[in-house]
């Protein structure tokens, strides 16, 4: 109910998920009113499509505390109530960060061996994608934590993007092993003794080098990398198209370049990667952009059923513990 797009998007893209999986089963959880209107407009009929009636809503200025005691009926509470009780597999949203990693640590707890939660995502790369996590659930880090969020990361990579042994850095001012904090040197150790594939080090500059499937940091710092990412795409986007539109004669170099220009576009869609992950949770629960339209929520969608068929928080645990023992 919170997505900056309203409602509408949600249940286009749940028709669009729901005719792709065939065993799939949607609740939309949210003003019964509001949401009967678009299912019977955009989806007709549909017995594998349900809505769960809430009175409340969580918004954008909501605090997590707020959301947490004041507002036990929204419908990001009723979500990720359900899949606490075990009526749904996993919990898609995209609704403020701060309240869904509030409540979902609430209502779903940890799993076994995990401290914190942490938010993953993918991006795009030259081959490929990257996982890279925290990205602003923790600001501040311990070297066990850092080593968490390898393992967790490793396992959604691996079936995210069907990768056998995903190849695990941590994200430093340099590639040496004599560069960086006692924070990042201690994780470093850990992970060159552990069974997972770390590759080293890796700087900024190397993120989408194809070095790692898998880059693990601070959530202060992997959320000012991925803010830094986007304003970046966004000033290349602005210049591009202003070098175009300058003359007559830029404009028809624009034609003329247009179908390589659409497919570079394509091919960094960000809507096609959206749907982070609040990973380490005793259950699943995807993050959606707020401002996704229906095809990237539908891909937040297709997440959160790739995790569910890999049952992630299991997959995370059992790997935890064959570390730990």
């Amino acid at each position: 109910m919170s997505g900056d797009l309203g409602a509408e998007v949600v249940v286009r893209a749940a028709a669009a998920a729901l005719q792709k999986h065939t065993g799939l089963e949607l609740l939309l959880v949210g003003d019964q009113d509001e949401l009967s209107g678009h299912v019977t407009r955009i989806v007709g009929k549909e017995s594998r499509l349900r809505i769960v009636h809430t009175t409340e809503v969580v918004g954008m200025s909501d605090t997590p505390a707020d959301a947490l005691r004041r507002k036990k009926n929204s419908s990001m509470r009723v979500a990720v109530n359900l899949v606490k009780t075990g009526d749904a597999q996993a919990c898609v949203s995209a609704g403020n960060t701060g309240a869904l990693m509030a409540t979902a640590k609430y209502v779903l707890k940890m799993t076994p061996g995990i401290d914190r939660p942490a938010i993953i995502a993918e991006l795009p790369l030259k081959n490929g994608s990257l996982h890279m996590l925290d990205l602003g659930a923790n600001a501040l880090c311990s070297a066990d934590h850092l080593f968490q969020f390898a393992v967790m990361g490793s396992i959604v990579a691996a079936d995210i993007s069907g990768l056998e042994q995903p190849r695990v850095a941590l994200l430093n001012i340099g590639a040496e092993d004599t560069k960086g904090h006692d924070t990042v040197k201690d994780a470093a150790a850990r992970l060159q003794e552990s069974s997972l594939n770390y590759v080293g080090f890796i700087e900024g500059s190397g993120l989408f080098s194809g070095m790692a499937d898998v880059v693990v940091t601070d959530g202060f710092t992997g959320n000012v990398a991925l803010k830094t990412i986007e304003g970046t795409v966004g000033l290349m986007t602005y210049t591009l198209k202003r070098a175009f539109a300058r003359t007559w004669i830029t404009r028809l170099q624009a034609m003329i370049a247009a179908p390589v220009l659409r497919r570079v576009a394509a091919e960094s869609d960000w809507r096609s990667y959206n749907g982070a992950t609040l990973v380490g949770l005793n259950g699943i629960v995807i993050k959606s952009h707020g401002s996704a339209d229906s095809y990237a929520f539908q891909h937040a969608i297709e997440t959160a059923v790739i995790e569910v068929q890999n049952q992630v928080p299991k997959q995370i645990g059992a790997l935890l513990q064959q570390e730990t023992s």
